[in-house]
């Protein structure tokens, strides 16, 4: 059984629970690969939402096995919150397994994200303030923390002392604000140890072992193609790899037992936090999408930025990634409008440009070129298959996925798990 690699095509929050959720009991294993609890996705099972941030979307679904891995930075008390709501509410959180390679978000990466970002002003790159971005950066400078060395109290206070060194000096002489004491974090990091032991596991070894076995396995991305630290709109983006490539690092599988990479890309387009946005809306059919799709972060409820769906970035997610499938998520928020844009390419400085440019100030420069479609004003969250929607539904599909670079899969049609329409096996 195959190993599939699920990212999202756009800056984030495209809906990648949906394809998730038309895999269902065909999957054995879902693994978060990247990111941290700075992203969350809304799953709706039957009449229950549940915003999830730092677990993988699979721990709501019975006999998956859900895993953080390697590629993860984790937030020890945000995981145990979570898992605490779930269970309050009946889910099943006994398998979640984390890896023991996975880095530990501590209180200082917190406090240092948030003043780091204030300190910056008008050039803020819009982080949520979670400590993302600084574990990461003590993950590639060697100075960071693990989670298998919360069980060994001597080198986990041999780290927390050598990180505070340096990072409080920086908080009292640069950011003016008081420095924290390694008792606290180390405390605070000990209290969580022997509840989260029977958890972890060398999940690289666990996975493998599975594909051996015939078993599937799903890779989730965290953020999506656009906000990837390599492949992103740097420095606007997020700090690790949450493009394909990232589920074969973020996570001890080799890339090529990757059968097939599946990208949810919203049938609009969104983001959040700072950076460039070629289609972004600033009028009423900016809040119309924003109002209709509700579009307000899971984790953090800014307003996410509204535009048209986006061609050109469609086509560079299928190039990046190797996309096999597109999951085309929301279209029913387009409903009743009367004509629909789509950008098809771009104009810089007077030159049409009909790819991503390479150049960030090119891109930020960027204007649209649009390709206007009928729109329909028929209600299709009912519609369960590709006839059921209205033929101008139906061309705006056919015309994005010939524009797009892969298949159009599945349509999402509605927030309900249930509300969409599989146009080929995923799997297949």
């Amino acid at each position: 059984m195959p190993a599939i690699v699920l990212i999202g095509a756009q800056w984030g929050d495209e809906g990648k629970g949906k394809a998730t959720d038309l895999l269902g009991s065909r999957v054995d294993y879902v693994v978060k690969f990247n990111g941290g609890n700075n992203a969350g996705h809304t799953v709706v099972v039957g009449d229950k939402k549940y915003a999830l941030h730092l677990l993988p979307s699979g721990i709501l679904t019975p006999g998956v096995t859900p895993v953080i891995a390697n590629g993860v930075v984790v937030d020890v008390e945000v995981l145990f919150h979570e898992l605490e709501a779930l269970g309050s509410r009946g889910v099943d959180v006994s398998r979640l397994l984390v890896s023991a390679n996975a880095h530990v978000i501590t209180a200082y990466h917190r406090t240092i994200d948030k003043v780091t970002e204030r300190f910056l002003g008008k050039r803020q790159i819009g982080t949520t303030g979670r400590g993302i971005g600084p574990a990461y950066a003590d993950k590639i400078n060697r100075v960071g923390i693990r989670i298998q060395d919360l069980f060994d109290e001597g080198i986990l206070r041999q780290k927390v002392e050598a990180a505070l060194d340096l990072k409080n000096h920086i908080l009292l002489k640069v950011y003016n604000r008081r420095s924290i004491a390694a008792d606290e974090v180390i405390d605070d990091l000990l209290s969580y140890t022997e509840r989260l032991r029977p958890m972890v596991a060398d999940t690289s070894l666990v996975l493998n072992r599975a594909l051996d076995e015939g078993k599937t396995v799903l890779f989730e991305g965290g953020q999506a193609t656009m906000l990837d630290v390599d492949h992103g709109t740097y420095p606007f983006v997020t700090s690790s790899n949450a493009t394909s490539g990232g589920a074969a690092t973020g996570s001890g599988v080799a890339p090529n037992r990757i059968d097939r990479v599946i990208a949810v890309v919203k049938a609009y387009t969104t983001r959040v936090g700072a950076g460039p946005f070629p289609t972004e809306l600033f009028d009423e059919s900016g809040e119309f999408l924003r109002s209709q799709g509700f579009e307000f972060g899971t984790t953090t409820g800014r307003p996410r930025r509204t535009g048209w769906y986006d061609a050109p970035v469609a086509r560079y997610t299928a190039r990046i990634n190797g996309v096999t499938d597109f999951v085309l998520t929301k279209l029913d928020v387009l409903t009743g409008l009367p004509t629909i844009p789509v950008c098809v390419a771009y104009d810089v400085d007077g030159v049409r440009v009909d790819e991503v440019p390479v150049s960030q100030s090119d891109f930020h420069h960027a204007k649209p070129i649009y390709e206007t479609f009928e729109g329909w004003s028929e209600d299709i969250t009912g519609a369960r298959t590709f006839s059921d929607l209205p033929p101008a539904a139906q061309r705006y599909v056919l015309a994005v996925e010939e524009m797009s670079g892969s298949r159009i899969s599945a349509i999402g049609v509605g927030p309900s798990r249930d509300a969409i329409i599989s146009r080929h096996d995923l799997l297949e």
